[in-house]
């Protein structure tokens, strides 16, 4: 019985960065890319940092779409909460930056390796913890995991992923929440596939659009922007 208590204390006080050590190797390219870019890109310290999975990295409209604010994409494709806690602090703490966008949908698509719904709120707040290190009292926005046709057979659990992080996020100070859903789903009920690639996943330049303009509607209301 105490061996069975021992084990079970050990798998749950663990950290995150322990348990998930085994995906780092598979996006460590791809993060030191991202840090290369760093040496060539220059910005303001107005400017907002985009990191996350291939939403991010694809949003070749981000500049247009976001208007008036100054995006840097830090986003890299099948980016999971999972590989992320391993990169915050190298994708973050460079950048002084007016505020931090995440977005990551990969964790739960339906595959034998997904993480439950509480799962996902625990990584991300270990996520948040990580950045505030660096960034102590810089707004965070979480924008909220897209319906899609090509994962809707899980999207209760990635829409209860959703609900739990937004809870998180209203209870604590400078944390934000984009609420996203209901600008891609039918008057059916169904996501609407004219908004999304052939793929059924990824936003097509009509998807891209309406989440720019939500995502700036949310960055007006919550941010002082110096022009």
């Amino acid at each position: 019985m105490r061996y069975l208590i021992l084990i079970s204390f050990l798998f749950f006080s663990c950290s995150p960065l322990q348990k998930y050590e085994s995906t780092i190797e598979k996006w460590e390219d791809e993060v030191k890319k991202l840090e290369d870019l760093n040496k060539k890109e220059t910005y303001s310290n107005q400017a907002i940092l985009f990191i996350g999975s291939s939403s991010i990295r694809r949003w070749n409209s981000i500049k247009e779409d976001l208007s008036h604010f100054e995006p840097i994409k830090r986003g890299y494709g099948g980016a999971r909460y999972s590989d992320l806690i391993h990169f915050t602090e190298r994708l973050v703490s460079p950048h002084n930056v007016k505020a931090v966008a995440i977005f990551v949908a990969n964790d739960i698509t339906g595959g034998t390796k997904d993480l439950s719904p509480k799962e996902v709120l625990n990584l991300a707040k270990f996520i948040v913890k990580k950045m505030r290190k660096s960034h102590e009292n810089t707004p965070i926005f979480f924008i909220e995991t897209t319906p899609t046709s090509k994962r809707w057979k899980v999207w209760n659990k990635i829409s209860k992923a959703n609900d739990l992080i937004k809870d998180f996020t209203s209870k604590k100070r400078d944390l934000f929440y984009i609420n996203t859903r209901s600008y891609y789903i039918k008057s059916n009920g169904m996501p609407n596939d004219e908004l999304f690639t052939e793929d059924k996943l990824h936003l097509n330049r009509a998807g891209y659009k309406i989440w720019g303009k939500i995502i700036k509607e949310n960055f007006d209301k919550n941010l002082d922007i110096k022009n």
